[in-house]
């Protein structure tokens, strides 16, 4: 075996992935792996999602890959340097090298390097991981010539190739290698905990806003998009080969050109498709028409990023929208026969009290069909971990904790913020079940009991300090 393709995501040693079930398969190294198909490589793809550290240990034992590369997010880290540890530990394995790519080598590329990855892929991967198995199997071209990676020279000194340009035009590239994974077991995931099974499509790639908790460590302050015909026939491609109930666009933001969504839209109507979707969106990228768009598209379920229900919390974060405009646009999908969702982040630097529940009042006024909240941290390379890279509470061993585990002084503290999401959760449910028939009585005082539970605690947590 020349080159395997894996990603190190378990979902069996997952538990709260395990009561979520949304599992998506790993479309950036089934882009990765349509690339080098393209381009006349052979590899195979370890999908693991569905399986078992112990069965790519077998794998890679029995038949050693000459390359071996890895997608790398904050979710895989630490199986990825478990991944990286087997491969340095086994004799059998010493001639394989290994890439990593993904959006967690870039502002840690040094300890990856350092713990035994060879090389890293920096930003977008296709061209860069070409050029690079091209290098190691075939002894074609120089180190130094290849774009967007970074890796150790013969002195341990770390050398940071120039990045390569973005790819502008997104329609050559080909669709993800999905006959590579066996897309049925995502199929049966969704469909025995949801009841419909769910595919996901990338439409574009980058972002061009500036939130400061968020990442562009892949690619960056962009915005480059597929065209509506392009992105259309993938669709017809997928309903083509499997039988998938609905999609689910992974972009960030879904409406951002409105041009775009009428030509997929009109796209859809001349090849008498239709569709089932969800997708993520921003309220100042929406209005009734953009709305109408959707559903007439066929999209079922939008997600209206908000973080935070206060205009203060929201601007520190540089989220550039306005949060009244945040719940007309939930207010108004829900009035259109859209399903509306929201993302809450409470433990922001400088949130208050009062900004959390000022957090609740705003999901109680928008109502919602759903909403996430989470507490805020902090991910290398973003401007909120250097707001507070000074604030850190421990020094955590790089190899043993992820981004995830950090915690830095804020107004209360930690378990306080605990308290928080279970108030907000529980006012909002209780608000919920007022609208509801009068055979939910009995919830109206369960949830409002949770709620003042919660707030008195919060104030004993604030008290302590």
């Amino acid at each position: 075996m020349n080159i395997l393709l894996t990603h190190g995501y378990f979902l069996e040693e997952d538990e709260k992935e395990k009561r979520i079930m949304r599992p998506y398969v790993p479309l950036g190294i089934l882009y990765i792996s349509a690339w080098l198909e393209k381009h006349g490589k052979e590899h195979e793809v370890f999908d693991s999602t569905f399986s078992s550290f112990e069965k790519l240990s077998e794998l890679i034992l029995n038949d050693p890959p000459k390359i071996l590369a890895i997608y790398t997010n904050l979710m895989t880290k630490l199986n990825v340097l478990r991944i990286i540890r087997l491969v340095k530990n086994e004799p059998a394995l010493q001639q394989t090298k290994i890439i990593l790519g993904g959006p967690e080598v870039r502002n840690h590329a040094i300890n990856f390097l350092q713990y035994g990855a060879h090389y890293l892929v920096v930003g977008e991967g296709e061209a860069s991981m070409l050029e690079l198995t091209e290098f190691i199997l075939d002894g074609k071209g120089q180190l130094k010539d290849i774009g967007g990676i970074i890796y150790l020279d013969a002195q341990g000194t770390l050398i940071k190739n120039p990045e390569r340009g973005k790819l502008k035009d997104l329609d050559l590239l080909p669709d993800p290698n999905r006959k590579k994974v066996n897309l049925q077991l995502y199929f049966d995931a969704w469909k025995n905990k949801h009841g419909s099974s769910a595919a996901s499509v990338s439409t574009m790639r980058g972002c061009p806003y500036t939130c400061k908790w968020c990442s562009r460590a892949v690619y960056g302050l962009s915005y480059r998009r597929r065209s509506p015909a392009h992105v259309a026939a993938e669709l017809q491609r997928i309903q083509e080969n499997y039988t998938v109930d609905q999609f689910w666009f992974v972009d960030d933001v879904f409406t951002i050109s409105h041009k775009w969504l009428a030509e997929f839209n009109e796209v859809l109507q001349q090849k008498n498709m239709r569709i089932r979707y969800e997708c993520i969106t921003r309220a100042d990228r929406m209005n009734e028409e953009v709305i109408q768009l959707l559903k007439s598209s066929g999209c079922f379920r939008v997600w209206i990023g908000a973080e935070s229900g206060s205009q203060k919390v929201i601007d520190l974060m540089d989220r550039r929208v306005d949060v009244e405009q945040v719940r007309n646009m939930i207010r108004l999908s829900r009035k259109h026969g859209l399903e509306a969702g929201t993302f809450i982040m409470v433990g922001y630097p400088g949130e208050t009290r009062e900004d959390i529940y000022e957090t609740a009042r705003h999901l109680k006024i928008a109502n919602p069909d759903h909403f996430t909240i989470t507490v805020a941290y902090p991910i290398k390379g973003t401007g909120l971990y250097s707001e507070v890279e000074s604030k850190f509470t421990k020094d955590l061993p790089w190899d043993q904790f992820t981004d995830r585990d950090i915690d830095y002084a804020r107004t209360y503290n930690r378990k306080y913020y605990d308290y928080a999401v279970a108030m907000i959760s529980n006012e909002v449910y209780f608000k919920k079940s007022l609208r509801k028939p009068v055979r939910n009585i009995l919830q109206w005082p369960l949830f409002k009991l949770r709620a003042i539970k919660a707030g008195y605690l919060m104030r004993k947590e604030e008290k302590r300090g």
